[in-house]
């Protein structure tokens, strides 16, 4: 295959639809494979979060990997968080275990009062597949309304885009979006340049932030949005994927600041 080729056709002509066959008999049906990626009508409009959300509740205490002694057991938790499950990848509960978290994990479909209910110092918005949109039919409400509750909140990737829709903005599909772990971001609070691991479609567009919502990242290959925060509340979100692993690491401090949120609210 020349990848090269294929490279400029998604630059020039956007995500393509496609279809991979394995035939090792070299049997393939070139017609039927056509027709397959065709049909395929898009991520607007679908909701995929269900499909891969928690079916339930449950714990998580697992923390990083370390050289010569695999994962670790949070031993000490010194914050509760709840994660709303929209596809989360173990490795970001990993990064909230590491810094003393005692996560609790929900499906995408728990209410804001499920959620509460759990008395938790931070509620984290996790990543996700799908259109934000469609997702936030039912999530979005929820999130508007933790919003409301003054909990300090942390979304990424899915969970940035639904914030930013229950915050008022709105998100819109990419022409070939963000695929891959070298694109670089300006943190705007910081000036600092992190390089970053990134896999969406959809992105927030900031022309549709209200007053209050402030940009904090920009992407510096095409000057897209890539972070939020509420001004005056303890909220925040990123586009890209600060757990990568393997990945750059340079981005693991939004953990931190998660943290540190937390740690300021309750005094």
């Amino acid at each position: 295959m020349d990848t090269r080729r294929l490279t400029r056709r998604v630059r020039e002509a956007g995500a393509p639809n496609a279809v991979l066959v394995h035939a090792p008999d070299g049997a393939i049906d070139l017609d039927a494979a056509e027709a397959e990626a065709r049909a395929w009508p898009g991520l607007e409009g679908m909701d995929l979060a269900l499909e891969v959300t928690a079916r339930q509740t449950y714990q998580w205490d697992e923390t990083l990997w370390r050289i010569g002694q695999g994962y670790g057991r949070l031993q000490e938790p010194k914050r509760h968080v709840v994660a709303i499950d929209y596809g989360a990848k173990r490795t970001i509960l990993r990064n909230l275990a590491a810094l003393g978290c005692r996560v609790t994990v929900v499906p995408a479909t728990a209410t804001a009062e499920q959620v509460l209910r759990h008395k938790p110092d931070g509620v984290f918005l996790s990543n996700g597949p799908g259109d934000p949109a469609a997702t936030g039919r039912y999530a979005v409400p929820e999130i508007r309304k933790l919003v409301d509750s003054g909990v300090p909140m942390f979304g990424i990737c899915l969970g940035h885009q639904m914030l930013a829709i229950a915050l008022g903005g709105r998100t819109v599909k990419m022409h070939h979006g963000h695929r891959g772990a070298n694109h670089p971001v300006k943190d705007l609070e910081t000036g600092k340049v992190e390089i970053t691991s990134q896999n969406h479609g959809f992105v927030v567009d900031p022309s549709s932030l209200p007053a209050g919502v402030r940009v904090t990242h920009v992407s510096l290959f095409d000057e897209t949005n890539e972070g939020l925060a509420v001004e005056g509340k303890p909220v925040f979100s990123v586009q890209y994927h600060p757990e990568a692993s393997p990945g750059p690491q340079d981005s693991h401090y939004l953990f931190q600041r998660f943290v540190e949120l937390i740690d300021g609210r309750r005094g």
